[in-house]
C-alpha cells in the first residue's frame, strides 16, 4: 500500500537477463523509519525503471550493529558499489556517507543519477 492507503499497481517484470544493478544512496540515520520507508520507494522506483535495486542500508542493519561492526559495514559496502553497474542517489539532503559513496562511485567510473525526494531526476551523467 503506498501513504495513501491505496494499493499500488504491479509493475510488469520483462523477463531479461541485461539488467543493471543499481547502488541505492539515501538518507538513513536521524528520522530512521521515514528514511527506511522512502528508500524502499526508491528502491521500487529504481526495480520500475528495470533495473535491480540494492540498498545496502537497508540490508546490513539487518545484522549488523552500527554500533560494534560498522567497520565491516562499510568494508561490504565498499564492495557492493564496486559490484553495482549504476550508482543512483536519492532525497533532498545529501548526508557525509552519501558524499563519501558518491566520490567512490566517481572514482570507480559509475553512472551516476541523482533524484530528489520525488524521484524527479536532477542529474544523469558519466561520473
Amino acid at each position: 500500500m503506498n501513504s495513501k492507503g491505496s494499493r499500488k499497481q504491479n509493475f510488469v517484470w520483462k523477463e531479461t537477463m541485461d539488467r543493471p544493478l543499481v547502488y541505492v544512496a539515501s538518507p538513513f540515520a536521524g528520522d530512521v523509519e521515514r528514511n527506511v520507508m522512502n528508500a524502499r520507494r526508491y528502491c521500487r522506483f529504481v526495480a520500475e525503471q528495470g533495473a535491480i535495486p540494492l540498498a545496502p542500508h537497508l540490508l546490513l542493519p539487518q545484522f549488523l550493529s552500527e554500533k560494534t561492526e560498522r567497520r565491516a559495514a562499510m568494508l561490504m559496502d565498499e564492495e557492493f558499489l564496486h559490484r553495482c553497474d549504476q550508482f543512483w542517489m536519492f532525497g533532498d539532503t545529501i548526508t557525509d556517507g552519501m558524499a563519501r559513496e558518491w566520490v567512490r562511485a566517481k572514482q570507480l567510473g559509475k553512472p551516476i543519477r541523482i533524484f530528489t525526494d520525488g524521484c524527479k531526476e536532477k542529474y544523469h551523467g558519466g561520473n
